[in-house]
């Protein structure tokens, strides 16, 4: 089978997988950071931690994740450091069902913010103040007509 077939067969795939949420000992975690060829560091809920989970190779060079993806991920017993499989990768759409399900989503983690962009202040964030108004000067109070 070509690249391009195979591809074009993983991505249908998951696309159209007809998943209904994690089966016996599956877990959903969000992608926290890509370490290394094909590993990824996600975050647990469940479990409060950071973990290694590696993609398998009918994912590799045909499926992509970032960072704040929801992934499903099959626990490895003999795992030392990796300690996961990614089974599926959780699309719009899956997680549209997930919430009607009654899944939370895992909003503990905190995002930092992007150093490398300047903080943009807007007009409207500034307080502006009408000076007109607010003077106390006591030279403009004197009456020079006379």
């Amino acid at each position: 089978m070509s690249r391009a077939t195979k591809r074009k067969h993983v991505q249908k795939e998951m696309l159209t997988a007809d998943w209904n949420g994690p089966i016996n000992d599956q877990r959903i975690v969000r992608i926290v950071a890509g370490r290394g060829n094909n590993l990824h560091e996600v975050f647990s809920v469940e479990d409060n931690e950071t973990f290694l989970v590696s993609m398998p190779a009918k994912f590799r060079r045909n499926v992509w994740v970032k960072r704040n993806d929801y992934v499903v991920i099959e626990p490895i017993a003999e795992g030392d450091k990796v300690r996961g499989e990614i089974v599926h990768v959780l699309t719009k759409e899956d997680m549209k069902l997930m919430k009607q399900k009654g899944w939370k989503k895992e909003d503990n983690y905190d995002i930092e913010p992007n150093t490398n962009r300047p903080v943009v202040t807007t007009i409207s964030d500034l307080s502006c103040t009408d000076t007109d108004t607010d003077h106390d000067d006591p030279s403009e109070d004197t009456d020079y007509s006379s």
